[in-house]
């Protein structure tokens, strides 16, 4: 997740400029296995180049943590940037733009609203028209028990050759430098507004058709299993007895039980779809969806589910941690968006098909609370760099689980 107060992503850039206005290298950045200690930065030949705006003459060169690097201008939060990436930025500057901005005057500033990560926006003044900007994320501490973090740089790779989201600039031990998106991330109201609603529908509707490598397993079972050993593992006897963490593993496996039965479409499935991490074009009204850290093969409605409980949260709030599920969409808006989803592909959309979405839909909400619930409980053990509170956030989670559980199951039937 990212941006603090916004739950896992990054607040970025106002601008209404087209998508590569400023990132538009001919080659597509990889990252190739550097040495213990190093920072890696390279370009590879991508096979649909466009033309460059602001073209390096060669290929950026290796940047190794052995070099001294420069000394850069000190500017706000500087000092939390590695010395491995203010090596990487030093040269990204003078080979993307050259002598278009001095690589040693970047600006730094924290932006909000991530949970998982922390995010700077690093800017060089200069150059005619808007300043260069990247984007630096700083892993947060311990999230590699949600995720491995190898696969959800693969994933990124990926995801930007299919042509989503930003590009990868350059690696360091601790993070990454990524191209920085000139649109406007969403705001927690922008989820309810009908026509952004739709647009979110089709876009996701194309993310669930990329041809992702891996097997196409559910990974939603297994991943709330070993969550939860995990939250046990940390929390105190006294803790887990107050989160009802003992009766979780039964939880699940009921859940699991209900649901592994239907019939019911799996794809590569984001998994974080809350409002930091969607982001419009105003000028095109295209959206583009980003942060992957969470994504892999799972069925459509959780996809969908965790996307309309995420409308109840406002993480830019004065309290981030507290949910207010009466923003819960009502039925005829979860009927508008799937609508726009099923239809999107240019096929009729059915009364049954919408219904018997809706049902699984129901009853995914319910894996959604135990998902962000356990992660919560994690998060408040093993991220101490982010200013969030990991754990009532976590009860917020739980308590609308147990509130909403004996309604759902009673009254969703996924084969009416």
């Amino acid at each position: 997740m990212v941006a603090v107060g916004q739950r896992p992503a990054a607040a970025m850039s106002q601008a209404l400029r087209p998508r590569w206005s400023v990132l538009w290298p001919s080659r597509l950045p990889v990252i190739r296995q550097a040495r213990p200690g190093t920072a890696a930065v390279s370009f590879n030949n991508r096979c649909n180049d466009r033309p460059l705006r602001h073209a390096p003459p060669t290929p950026p060169p290796m940047a190794a943590a052995a070099d001294a690097g420069p000394e850069l201008r000190r500017s706000s939060s500087i000092d939390r940037i590695p010395a491995e990436a203010r090596r990487i930025l030093h040269r990204l500057a003078g080979e993307l733009w050259g002598a278009d901005v001095d690589p040693a005057a970047l600006v730094v500033s924290q932006l909000k609203g991530a949970l998982t990560n922390e995010v700077f926006r690093i800017t060089w003044p200069g150059g005619e028209g808007d300043p260069r900007k990247v984007l630096v994320r700083i892993y947060g501490q311990g999230v590699e028990v949600f995720f491995d973090r190898a696969d959800e740089v693969r994933t990124f790779e990926c995801m930007s050759r299919h042509g989503q989201g930003p590009r990868l600039l350059g690696r360091f031990p601790q993070g990454r430098v990524e191209e920085f998106i000139n649109a406007r991330t969403l705001s927690a109201p922008d989820l309810r507004d009908p026509e952004i609603s739709g647009l979110i529908a089709r876009k996701l509707r194309e993310f669930h058709e990329l041809d992702m490598p891996g097997p196409k397993d559910i990974s939603l079972w297994q991943r709330l299993r070993r969550w939860l050993e995990e939250a046990r593992s940390r929390c105190s006897t006294e803790e887990a007895r107050e989160l009802r963490l003992e009766t979780l593993g039964d939880e699940i496996a009921e859940l699991e039980n209900v649901l592994s039965g239907v019939d019911q479409r799996v794809v590569f499935c984001h998994n974080d779809l809350q409002y930091g991490n969607i982001m419009i074009y105003e000028e095109t009204r295209q959206v583009t969806l980003i942060d992957y850290e969470y994504a892999s093969f799972n069925p459509v409605a959780f996809d969908i589910a965790n996307h309309f409980c995420e409308m109840a949260a406002d993480y830019h709030s004065d309290t981030p941690h507290v949910m207010d599920f009466t923003k819960y969409p009502d039925v005829d808006e979860q009927r508008r968006f799937l609508e726009a989803y099923l239809s999107s592909s240019g096929e009729n959309t059915s009364d049954v098909e919408v219904e018997t979405l809706l049902g699984l839909i129901a009853k995914y909400s319910l894996t959604s609370h135990l998902f962000w619930g356990l992660w919560g409980i994690v998060s408040a053990h093993v991220n101490k760099n982010i200013d969030f509170e990991y754990k009532e956030y976590a009860r917020h989670r739980f308590d609308q689980y147990w509130d909403t559980k004996p309604r759902i199951l009673q009254a969703c039937n996924p084969t009416s």
